[in-house]
């Protein structure tokens, strides 16, 4: 109980400064605050800052780390900072920022002027943007300290041969065979798992090492990979063209010429265009599940933080101080729950992922009669 109760104190404490900042500042827009946090930026913010100018008006200073941007448009390459654009608030090259919050930011064409540019047809001119992103530069954050976490585990094995593992050497050699061992091998049999192991084993690392890092709020940490479509999208079409280009002469004649189904649903053909399309759900289903449990996670824990800031606003400052407590309380409860999910959901995926390569490469059972006969 008192463990509780000093904890209680303390939270109160470290929400009393993010209360009177918002029972003294502008109204909070709390879906745009939310959106923001967990959708991809041009620039990596860490934190704001409130001032008040010479009329006694609020004004947020926004802290943030530029980031590359990098358009080609008409024809010629434009590589600047981020931080050319004032946190959207000025044009640069005539490119400005729009969007962020609820909406998609984005970079479009302007005129001197600062008005949007239009084609022929109405529509908004924008570059071709190849920028690097708070989620690409935090996949490339990602991947090397995952890269120097398994050198620093092989080095383990080259300095103490023939030893057990210890400190971080065992957690490693626990995941990779547990993934070895209770996923992969299972799924996709003794003849064939070797092939696709390293794969699965990269694909649990990055997923875990990415979900573990977005639960973590500060720099390098905090950046929402796994709740990004494009890089959930990207992993399950790695697996889809993994799964149908090792697909064997079993595999495709269960798709086309399944067995067991009466031959008018095969003429029809039915069947077959039930499983065809089977083939082009399994990595939406991939791609959905690992966005959306890491996405709402994130918005669940974001959520009841923005609600000491509304009640600040409507009740005062000592309101919002008490059910900051609260609010505290339940983001620490979600917040290890998250740890759980960060675990299932790379688990998950790689299973599934294991699952129907396994299917792809599964050979007739012996006594099994041929689909092809």
């Amino acid at each position: 109980m008192k463990k509780i109760l000093t904890l209680a104190i303390a939270a109160l404490f470290v929400a009393l400064p993010l209360s009177v900042k918002a029972d003294g500042g502008e109204e909070l827009d709390a879906g745009s605050m939310i959106i923001g946090h967990v959708t991809d930026a041009h620039s990596w913010h860490l934190f704001d800052y409130s001032t008040r100018d010479e009329n006694g008006k609020v004004v947020e200073h926004p802290v943030a780390i530029p980031l590359p941007v990098i358009l080609w448009n008409d024809g010629h390459l434009d590589v600047f900072m981020s931080s050319k654009f004032h946190h959207g608030h000025k044009a640069y090259k005539g490119y400005a920022l729009v969007g962020g919050g609820l909406t998609k930011e984005e970079v479009v064409c302007v005129d001197a002027e600062g008005n949007p540019v239009m084609d022929a047809e109405g529509n908004v001119v924008k570059p071709l943007d190849f920028s690097i992103t708070k989620t690409s530069a935090a996949i490339m954050i990602a991947v090397v300290l995952l890269i120097v976490i398994i050198f620093i585990a092989r080095n383990g094995y080259k300095k103490r041969p023939n030893q057990a593992p210890k400190g971080l050497q065992s957690l490693v050699e626990y995941l990779v065979v547990f993934v070895r061992d209770d996923i992969v091998r299972p799924m996709i049999g003794e003849k064939h798992y070797k092939k696709y192991l390293p794969y699965l084993l990269t694909l649990f690392f990055f997923i875990f090492f990415c979900n573990v890092l977005g639960l973590i709020p500060i720099f390098p940490a905090g950046a929402n990979i796994s709740g990004s479509l494009a890089v959930t999208a990207t992993l399950a079409i790695v697996t889809f063209l993994i799964t149908n280009i090792s697909g064997n002469r079993h595999y495709w004649t269960d798709i086309f010429n399944t067995p067991g189904v009466p031959a008018w649903l095969k003429v029809f053909p039915l069947m077959p265009l039930v499983e065809l399309v089977g083939v082009f759900t399994k990595p939406i289903v991939l791609m959905i599940r690992l966005f959306a449990n890491m996405t709402a996670g994130h918005i669940v824990i974001l959520g009841f933080i923005v609600i000491i800031y509304i009640m600040s606003q409507l009740f005062g400052t000592m309101v919002g101080g008490a059910v900051s407590v609260v609010s505290v309380f339940f983001c620490v409860f979600i917040s290890l729950l998250e740890c759980l999910v960060a675990y299932l959901q790379a688990f998950v995926f790689t299973m599934l992922s294991a699952l129907y390569i396994g299917m792809a490469v599964e050979e007739p059972q012996h006594g099994e009669p041929s689909t092809a006969e």
